[in-house]
């Protein structure tokens, strides 16, 4: 696919999608969610982390309001299930660790996008925005999920009702991000971070996702259980054979997958 609305490049195993309508300041359209479920999909399949992150100085600023020719041809309904369901869903479901490398605001729909994935680390100048009570509307694309998992419900309720901004310190703080990080030093850490990723058991990231999210549901047998299979699909994977023998040589390990 030819890429319009973002840019995709990948290098050491680390795929990094940037939104790329600074003019839009990376609003969301259709076309973008097209191709980020693309690439995402691409990414997957070829690299070994992947970091979402903005061009210009947004992140990125939620819908596009002026998709479609205006609002009011938006079926919002369909719009959801049928376009953000299914890239919110690739995120998630996503076997490799995904890092949302905030550079910049984030409001809407942008920072709900941010918020799904498995890391979150922003420059100090971020905020994040939940701005839909400014236009008569609820927090979507899985707003109403994340943030009381996140940074819990007294806190969600107040960032939904209030759409004040939250600024990267106080998303730190209240446990809503990984970390925030002066903006000189941005671009350094997020790409440290996700070279780490990149190079550790992606097998066991995969299962470790799978087992931390199923907690919300399970209770404690169930847990136990859960925990107990998938670690031994971890102990029959290369990695782990690799990761003692490093261990036992005194050396580091060097991760290639099953």
């Amino acid at each position: 696919m030819d890429y319009e609305t973002i840019a995709l490049e990948s290098a050491g195993g680390v795929a990094v999608i940037r939104l790329d309508r600074p003019d839009r300041r990376n609003a969301l359209n259709t076309r973008m969610r097209v191709e980020l479920l693309h690439a995402l999909k691409a990414a997957e399949r070829g690299a070994r982390a992947i970091v979402l992150t903005g061009a210009g100085e947004a992140f990125c600023a939620g819908q596009d309001l002026a998709d479609r020719g205006n609002a009011a041809n938006l079926d919002i309904e369909r719009t959801l299930r049928d376009e953000y369901e299914p890239l919110l869903r690739a995120i998630h479901d996503c076997r490799l660790p995904v890092i949302a490398a905030v550079n910049g605001a984030a409001a809407g729909a942008g920072a709900n996008l941010a918020l799904c994935a498995d890391v979150v680390i922003a420059a100090e100048s971020a905020v994040f925005l939940q701005a839909f009570s400014r236009i008569g509307l609820i927090p979507d694309a899985g707003g109403t999920y994340w943030l009381p998992r996140q940074m819990g419900f007294a806190k969600a309720m107040g960032a939904m009702l209030f759409a004040e901004p939250v600024t990267a310190r106080q998303a730190e703080s209240w446990g809503m991000i990984w970390q925030a990080v002066p903006d000189a030093e941005f671009d350094t850490v997020w790409r440290a971070r996700a070279a780490q990723l990149a190079q550790g058991p992606t097998e066991a990231y995969a299962r470790m996702k799978q087992a931390l999210r199923a907690s919300f549901d399970n209770g404690l047998e169930a847990q136990l259980q859960l925990e107990a299979h998938l670690q031994g699909e971890c102990g029959r994977t290369r990695d782990f054979t690799e990761g003692v023998m490093a261990f036992l040589e005194k050396r580091t390990a060097k991760f290639e997958g099953r």
